[in-house]
């Protein structure tokens, strides 16, 4: 368990390494899903176009919404977008950091599965098999079939075993013309993709490297201080719970007429260091109130000299620790009295 302990403090420090790992996982698993999809066309001129097409786009866009999901940010970005502006105004600036983070790496397994399937080619195939140019490639002065029945034909391509056109036109032919323009397309949309990945993450900083890294270190300080109040909020709830089963046992022990046994007495500094992690909230209410002004009003962001004093010294004694840490009481102590 210490070993698991170990690796998951490591992941929640190294949360950027973390996400590019899980988009990695998700690149490889869409490629794989891919290669044990089991595509069968209908080869029917109704139904070709919109399989094909559903078969390139629709898991693309299930696989850009998991990587949203999978994200732990999102919750980040919708609580900072929807919350009440208080004593802290909203930078649009830091919202539009946070999601184009999110996308970029939401896009790299739609990206791949695209790119795997028109490399491929299958897809195309079934898709446009009825645009099969035969007065190029096929018996153009074939005359034995209406356009309708000849299109019904064409869709047939994709399907070797019922596909019996060979007069109008050779099927390995059309396979192969139909797989040359479908890998030109795959080829051109890693090339884009490529291009594109490489002008936002090289070239946009130099264009805007005040505002980029201005976005960037508060939308790090959103994340962190959303981990720190959640971390605080543990930590008093395990003390005040345990404060609170003691105190009713010492209760049950009055009531039923047990004064005989004695508990043995904590130490002071037992006690101490518990009064110190309840923060001065000792009751429902007063908590219920921290967090209702939590999510209503948050603390402007202007720390006072006393707080720098306190929180450096905090700093100073947990120094060992992997991740960075903010005074807590100055924030509990702030909003019990609001």
């Amino acid at each position: 368990m210490d070993k698991f302990r170990m690796i998951f403090q490591f992941l929640q420090s190294n949360q950027e390494s973390f996400m590019n790992g899980i988009c990695g996982i998700m690149a490889l698993a869409s490629a794989q899903m891919y290669s044990a999809f089991d595509f069968n066309c209908p080869c029917l001129p109704s139904y070709n176009l919109a399989y094909g097409m559903g078969i390139l786009f629709v898991p693309p866009l299930v696989l850009f919404l998991l990587g949203f999901v999978m994200n732990n940010n999102v919750s980040v970005l919708a609580e900072e977008w929807k919350r009440p502006t208080g004593m802290r105004q909203k930078d649009p600036a830091v919202l539009r950091y946070m999601f184009c983070s999110m996308a970029q790496r939401a896009m790299i397994a739609p990206a791949v599965w695209i790119s795997v399937t028109l490399l491929d080619g299958k897809c195309f195939m079934c898709a446009f098999s009825t645009s099969v140019p035969v007065e190029k490639l096929g018996n153009g002065s074939y005359t034995g079939l209406s356009e309708k029945e000849m299109r019904r034909m064409l869709a047939r391509i994709p399907c070797k075993e019922i596909y019996s056109g060979q007069e109008l036109v050779a099927r390995e032919v059309a396979v192969r013309y139909l797989r040359c323009i479908s890998q030109a397309l795959g080829w051109s949309f890693v090339l884009l993709m490529t291009m594109l990945a490489f002008l936002v993450r090289a070239l946009r900083p130099c264009f805007t490297q005040a505002a980029f890294l201005k976005s960037k270190y508060w939308s790090h300080y959103i994340d962190i201080e959303r981990k720190l109040f959640d971390e605080t909020c543990t930590e008093h709830a395990k003390t005040f719970a345990k404060v609170c089963i003691q105190q009713f046992f010492e209760a049950m022990n009055q009531d039923m007429g047990l004064g005989h046994t004695h508990s043995p007495e904590a130490a002071p500094s037992e006690v101490g260091e518990e009064k110190e992690k309840l923060l001065g909230i000792t009751d429902q209410g007063t908590m219920n109130k921290l967090l209702k002004s939590w999510h209503k009003c948050k603390p402007t962001l202007c720390l006072h000299q006393e707080v720098l004093q306190n929180g450096n010294s905090w700093v100073e004694e947990n120094q060992h620790r992997n991740h960075i840490s903010l005074p807590k009481r100055e924030i509990i102590t702030y909003y019990s009295k609001v």
